[in-house]
């Protein structure tokens, strides 16, 4: 082994790059249970390539046949129905770790120096990652997914100028077709996955150059053994951290198993019943929303009212809400990094956000009324006002004095 392991080397960094990644990468020593969720992130990811990959083997991207074929997967092909129940819940609980990878670095400043370019390729990831699953919407071809697309898709066209030819070349006709089932099978099956899995590897490549954050937010590299340069609160990732990812993984399988055999449409969230019935052009469902994960933005869009009978100002808000996260490393101006030592402002506010977003995602997921907007306007004002407002209030909130080492 000893001697293929050399051969190898000569022609391939394998050894090189298994030490500076994983044995001899060193991570701060108090990493907590907000940290299983990257390593659950990527494991997901995997686990949605590999059932989609067999998805494929059986899926016909045709508008007369589609639906059938996922009918004929669940029903008559061997183990069809866990590997679709599996990817339709990956889908789910790939955002439900994300959001949560999110908020963790909100908590903890991960986004701050030296780590900006980290949260961009993050950004990016989760940027792609939408995209990956709206594309992957329409590929039923059930009741939900053929109108949910066309009312997204219509929603390019109220961009100035060139909204109408932009929703025109997105679906590859003039109407949701078999041309745009096509293409998005295509871009969901190959341009979109190669995009996120190179992103990725930059996010961790990138990650690797700067060191990991801590529930401190002190950068370990400062404090090294002046004899072998490595930290001194920093401990291997392997065997420490890779031992202790299985408890999270040990977890996540036991609630995502749970859910893919006992509910895997979660009350309609997961799996909506209007997409057990095939796409009819002529019938639309007395209510479209999109699956849970986009409601807090499709709620956004709805809250702004349409001008001159466009939703420009709707459409340019929902995707503020998205673009601005990436602007938190220069939003924020707190000389702290960890919430452990931040004053009650930046607590109060980060309550508020959080209650916002679920808010916006209930409220997005049931049909719109009167007072449902102004609740949904009033959230979206408390959504933008955490960001646009926070280098007044990370300036002029108090902070307590940060260790020198890391704390435990």
């Amino acid at each position: 082994m000893s001697n293929i392991m050399n051969w190898i080397d000569e022609r391939f960094p394998a050894t090189k790059m298994w030490k500076e990644h994983v044995s001899e990468y060193y991570a701060p020593k108090n990493f907590n249970f907000w940290y299983f969720f990257g390593s659950l992130a990527l494991l997901v990811l995997v686990l949605q390539i590999v059932t989609g990959i067999f998805l494929t083997m059986n899926y016909k991207p045709d508008a007369n046949l589609a639906f059938a074929s996922v009918e004929y997967i669940m029903r008559d092909v061997a183990g069809g129905w866990i590997i679709r129940y599996m990817h339709s819940t990956g889908a789910s609980m790939f955002f439900v770790v994300v959001y949560l990878h999110m908020f963790r670095g909100l908590l903890y400043g991960s986004y701050r120096q030296p780590r900006e370019l980290v949260w961009i390729f993050g950004m990016l990831i989760f940027l792609c990652l939408m995209a990956e699953a709206f594309l992957g919407y329409l590929l039923p071809w059930g009741q939900m997914s053929f109108w949910g697309a066309q009312v997204i898709v219509n929603l390019f066209a109220s961009i100035p100028v060139i909204g109408p030819d932009l929703s025109v070349f997105i679906r590859g006709d003039f109407v949701v077709s078999d041309a745009t089932l096509n293409r998005f099978f295509a871009l969901h099956v190959i341009a979109v996955p190669l995009v996120l899995l190179m992103l990725v590897v930059a996010h961790l490549i990138a990650l690797h150059e700067v060191g990991s954050n801590n529930p401190d937010g002190i950068e370990i590299k400062k404090n090294k053994d002046p004899k072998t340069g490595i930290p001194l609160d920093g401990i291997p990732f392997h065997p420490y951290y890779t031992v202790k990812d299985i408890l999270g993984v040990a977890v996540f399988l036991i609630v995502f198993s749970a859910i893919v055999f006992f509910a895997p449409e979660m009350n309609g969230y997961f799996l909506e019943y209007n997409n057990f019935i095939p796409a009819d052009p002529l019938k639309t469902p007395p209510h479209i929303a999109p699956v849970w994960y986009f409601t807090p933005f499709y709620a956004i869009l709805r809250a702004i009212p349409s001008f001159a009978g466009t939703q420009v100002w709707g459409v340019l808000a929902m995707g503020a809400a998205v673009v601005i996260i990436a602007f938190l490393p220069w939003l924020d101006k707190s000389p702290v990094k960890s919430i452990r030592y931040r004053g009650p402002i930046y607590k109060l506010a980060l309550t508020l956000f959080i209650i916002a977003f679920i808010g916006l995602g209930i409220l997005g997921a049931i049909p719109s009324t009167e007072m449902r907007t102004l609740l949904a306007q009033a959230l979206s004002f408390v959504y933008f006002g955490f960001f646009l407002l926070m280098p007044w209030y990370t300036k002029i909130d108090s902070t307590k004095p940060v260790p020198t080492r890391v704390t435990g």
